[in-house]
């Protein structure tokens, strides 16, 4: 299992950026630049949900995952597993607010399934540096409220 972890502090309250991961799916795009499309398959937000994105990958891979929310306690904490698509493992965010700003914590555990096994380390490093500039952006789409796209994962 190959592992993650990235921090940011946001100046916006965790609620605010509880909002902008995990339920406004339509703008996910604006700021996480390899998720093409997120959508809803069942139910509605909480636990036992599963989100379907459509990637863009490092490396010119695109596909599907399927995240399932096993966890579910707003806005403090968001954890679940990959329920489908080219990653097997667990993934959460952390969250933490003081004086209006949220420190934001993303871990995740994960292996590489499929075709993008092969890939192996390049693409594993990639991925990272694709988390690390998803919190930038998120951070950037917080702070200046503006609904510009997101930078796209180098290829």
């Amino acid at each position: 299992m190959t592992r993650i972890r990235e921090e940011v502090t946001i100046r916006a309250p965790s609620g605010e950026v509880w909002n902008a991961v995990h339920v406004d799916l339509d703008n996910l795009p604006r700021w996480a630049g390899y998720v093409k499309r997120a959508q809803a398959l069942d139910g509605r937000p909480g636990k036992n949900w599963r989100v379907r994105y459509e990637l863009a990958l490092p490396g010119g891979f695109t596909g599907g995952l399927i995240l399932l929310h096993t966890e579910w306690d707003p806005p403090r904490r968001c954890a679940g597993r990959f329920d489908g698509g080219p990653l097997r493992g667990d993934w959460s965010y952390t969250y933490s607010e003081q004086a209006g700003a949220t420190d934001l914590v993303y871990e995740m555990d994960y292996q590489l399934t499929g075709v993008l096994r092969f890939a192996g380390g390049m693409l594993k490093n990639q991925y990272a540096e694709g988390i690390r500039q998803a919190m930038d952006s998120l951070k950037r789409y917080l702070e200046e409220g503006r609904r510009r796209p997101a930078a796209k994962i180098s290829q």
